[in-house]
């Protein structure tokens, strides 16, 4: 079973373009002009077992936001594409990490309904040329497109590098589960047959 993506998302504002592989080994190439950004998206790769490329242009003289976003949007894509029909697919993920003073946790669900709660409250704040508060804007991209729900939260943390970093890695091992295949599972997992 090829459970890859190739996804390219050219607009006014960004050209990105992603590939995924789900059963990969961690590798990553990653470059969006927005280092702190970049650093997260490896944390996705390297901790959810994922081979990711991620190559974007965007208007980072503006700011990060609509990079930022559109890479969400993009990976979104990127793993609903891969999961195809989600035949044999866990569907639910967690994962919690801590990160030295935080402890972060992700839960999510594949179901074909989006929907993001976002438990985390951050200051307007900036680490590099990355604004604080697009956290929040990438998982609800991701989400939307993804067709996944979401919920993030952060049970305490003092050090914004930390406790977004920790959000990240938790992302990444709640992607780790619910994107995996379970051989018991017929179908697809839903008493409804259908995950939409």
């Amino acid at each position: 079973m090829n459970r890859t993506a190739t996804i390219e998302r050219n607009t006014k504002e960004t050209r990105i373009r992603i590939e995924l592989n789900l059963d990969g080994q961690g590798q990553s190439e990653i470059e969006t002009g927005v280092p702190f950004f970049d650093h997260m998206l490896h944390q996705i790769a390297r901790h959810g077992f994922f081979d990711l490329n991620v190559a974007a242009k965007g208007d980072i003289e503006i700011d990060a936001h609509h990079t930022v976003e559109d890479v969400g949007i993009a990976l979104g894509e990127a793993f609903k594409q891969a999961l195809g029909d989600k035949v044999g697919v866990r569907r639910y993920g967690k994962g919690t990490m801590p990160m030295h003073d935080a402890l972060a946790s992700v839960v999510l669900d594949f179901s074909g309904r989006p929907h993001l709660v976002f438990n985390v409250n951050l200051p307007k704040a900036q680490l590099g040329n990355f604004e604080v508060e697009l956290v929040e804007e990438f998982f609800t991209a991701f989400g939307n497109h993804a067709g996944a729900n979401t919920h993030v939260n952060l049970a305490y943390g003092d050090n914004l590098h930390h406790i977004i970093e920790g959000i990240f890695k938790a992302f990444a091992l709640a992607l780790d589960e619910a994107t995996g295949l379970d051989p018991r599972i017929q179908g697809v997992r839903s008493t409804k047959g259908t995950l939409e």
